[in-house]
């Protein structure tokens, strides 16, 4: 074996905290285009045509790759399916397109076998390629265990010695929602489960002496698919591994959802140097996903290195462990408000705002009644409004708090919810401090400043962590590291600040007049998420003054959601849509969000098929699965609850099902 090893150090993952450097991975061949090594870190996405329509096949490939996909996947649920995507490559090729493709997939070994003679790319998921998800047998004992390896690499290993001939490479793409009865039994839904599975199947492939590998950990909750990316690098560094990965959250949904969910998951990775190819899953026209990976991956073309060794990684594993998916940094509740068991807090900028009209706290979630005199709260309204030195010409709202630099709150004749935020020299002077809530402006440099030690820690301080490095995350990652090693519980709001040509990107970027909406989304959920997601942070801030104001609440409210920090809404775990879709899954997910998006804490999976049924959707409440042409079954979790129910009545079935449950609420 030609692998780059890295040593053996496990409950390690990432190569440095402080600075991005890749993992070096394995270079695998895909037709023309390499993956892994120092190869760019590669954007791909799938087809939604049903795959036996070559024409259509053709033009929705073209159209990907034009917008900047370097793969492309397609599905193959039968031999029939498998055998036609020859005619569809031998139609590329006829369109000057040489594009590598590959074959998608699930429960039928016999079509693989026909595509890796046909595609330069293969994926399988070991949960149900050759395995079973039937649970007749809950329990197995360690000879039992072994028999099963046994049958499953008997059954494997064809496709395996077929890839090895053809030089066609292979996914081994895990699915959280999708692992066989037999590792359920032994390791339950969890990432270690998720992990174990791809690896039998990774050691098969050894044993036969193939590694033309690329390894996926896909869920649709991005919490499970970080912890699972990281458990599998430390898995296959013990194993002395390094194959590529591709990175995805399944089923993110659509919209502003769908964006800042995937980049939770994949840019958190990103930031730590792992991965080598993305995909992002939209319920949208697959074309429109390439344009999301490439505003993600293009943030770390300027930071990258060449690497030539892997180094020992780092030896300092971030909060969440393999058996806490919540652990959050124990911090000091200040005045029952922000720390200790409350949700992370919302701070949005109205400095720059004419602050003469009430109307003015429409965009930050207060709606200002002027017949009643008073304000509405909605799910989405924040906590903290910063006005800097400007003063409002209005009465607040009695539980918004404000934010004023500490020599104009100084000077304000009524404190009630007012706050002073200080520089750390402006707090050390300070002659008066607020009785309830201090907030002083620090970065991780401030932590090694003699300044910093005379600060006199009470319960009424908070840090507010801002970053001026390239790699802010990491930067303010570091801060974390430090109050956790000096014992210090003070609560923590981090913010971030980006300026309009932060969202200048490269030619085949996001090009659109949303473009700066939609990459601040992307960053800021890569930023902000890649630290809540590891227990940091009891409050955000997003700073970005040529956004509006209501975009930047609603980004702030999506990324603590998708890092499952603080729910204010419905969830939609929504499927990107394939050949073996039975309904239009974007018209159908915007149906049933229109009559349920107001049931705050649910998640609803919408899938197009059986395939992308139970098996992707592990993490929602209900489910509404195509089951055939005109055909819906109804899942309560993992459960059918309702089988093969008309389309015309299934929505009002579903929201039957959640009514008798006692989660359905009138909307008023």
């Amino acid at each position: 074996m030609d692998l780059a090893k890295a040593p053996t150090l496990p409950g390690k993952y990432c190569r440095s905290l402080t600075s991005y450097e890749r993992w070096l991975t394995r270079e695998v061949t895909i037709g023309d285009i390499p993956m892994g090594g120092n190869n760019p870190i590669r954007i791909q996405s799938m087809t939604t045509i049903d795959t036996m329509d070559t024409k259509g096949s053709v033009e929705q490939t073209l159209r990907m790759v034009d917008a900047g996909c370097e793969y492309v996947r397609i599905t193959a649920p039968s031999i029939k399916e498998a055998n036609n995507l020859a005619e569809i490559k031998k139609e590329l090729l006829k369109s000057g397109c040489k594009v590598p493709l590959i074959a998608d997939i699930h429960f039928t070994p016999n079509a693989a076998e026909v595509a890796a003679r046909i595609v330069e790319k293969v994926r399988i998921n070991p949960g149900n390629y050759a395995d079973k998800k039937k649970f007749d047998q809950l329990s197995y004992t360690e000879t039992a265990y072994q028999a099963e390896l046994e049958r499953i690499h008997k059954k494997f290993a064809p496709l395996v010695k077929i890839c090895k001939e053809y030089g066609t490479a292979m996914r081994i793409g895990t699915n959280h929602g999708s692992l066989s009865d037999r590792i359920m039994s032994h390791y339950g839904d969890t990432p270690e489960g998720m992990v174990e599975s791809a690896l039998e199947f990774i050691r098969i492939c050894e044993d036969l002496q193939y590694y033309n590998l690329v390894i996926s950990m896909k869920s649709s909750n991005p919490q499970v698919m970080v912890l699972a990316y990281r458990l599998l690098v430390e898995k296959m560094v013990a194993e002395g591994m390094n194959y590529p990965l591709h990175l995805g959250v399944t089923e993110a949904g659509d919209g502003e959802d769908g964006r800042i969910k995937s980049a939770v998951g994949i840019g958190t990775l990103l930031e730590d140097g792992l991965g080598d190819t993305v995909r992002v899953s939209l319920t949208e026209e697959p074309e429109l996903e390439a344009p999301v990976a490439q505003a993600l991956v293009n943030r770390y073309v300027k930071r990258a290195q060449p690497t030539t060794h892997n180094p020992q990684l780092t030896t300092h594993n971030p909060q969440l462990t393999t058996h806490n998916l919540n652990g959050r940094r124990d911090t000091t509740e200040v005045n029952a408000f922000i720390g200790g068991s409350m949700v992370p807090r919302v701070v949005v900028d109205l400095s720059g705002k004419r602050l003469v009209d009430p109307m003015v706290l429409k965009d930050v979630g207060y709606i200002y009644d002027p017949l009643l005199d008073k304000f509405h709260m909605g799910d989405q309204s924040v906590d903290f409004v910063y006005f800097g030195d400007s003063l409002p010409s209005f009465t607040m709202p009695g539980n918004l708090k404000q934010l004023y630099n500490y020599p104009t709150w100084l000077a304000l004749q009524n404190k009630e919810n007012a706050h002073p935020l200080y520089s750390l020299q402006e707090y050390l002077d300070a002659s008066t401090h607020d009785s309830h809530l201090n907030l002083i402006r620090l970065s991780y440099g401030d932590l090694e400043l003699e300044l910093f030690q005379q600060i006199p820690l009470d319960k009424t301080l908070v840090f507010l962590l801002e970053t001026t490095k390239e790699h802010g995350m990491a930067d303010q990652r570091q801060f974390f590291f430090k109050l956790q090693e000096w014992g210090l519980d003070v609560p923590v709001i981090i913010k971030r600040s980006y300026h309009p040509d932060d969202f200048k990107g490269p030619v085949g970027d996001i090009q659109s007049a949303e473009e700066p909406i939609s990459k601040l989304q992307l960053y800021a959920a890569t930023d902000l998420g890649a630290l809540l997601i590891d227990g940091m942070g009891d409050g955000i801030w997003i700073d970005a003054a040529a956004t509006p104001t209501n975009k930047l609440v609603s980004a702030s409210f999506a990324i603590l959601q998708a890092t499952r920090s603080r729910i204010s809404k419905t969830e939609y775990i929504s499927c990107p849509s394939c050949g073996r879709t039975l309904f239009d899954l974007q018209e159908t997910t915007q149906m049933i969000r229109n009559r349920t998006n107001h049931l705050k804490g649910l998640k609803i999976a919408i899938m197009g098929c059986i395939v992308n049924g139970p098996g992707e959707m592990a993490d929602a409440d209900y489910g509404y699965v195509g089951a055939g042409p005109d055909k819906v079954t109804l899942y309560r979790g993992k459960e059918v609850v309702k089988k093969n129910v008309g389309s015309a009545e299934a929505l009002n079935e579903l929201i039957e099902i959640i009514r008798t449950d006692g989660n359905w609420v009138e909307v008023n």
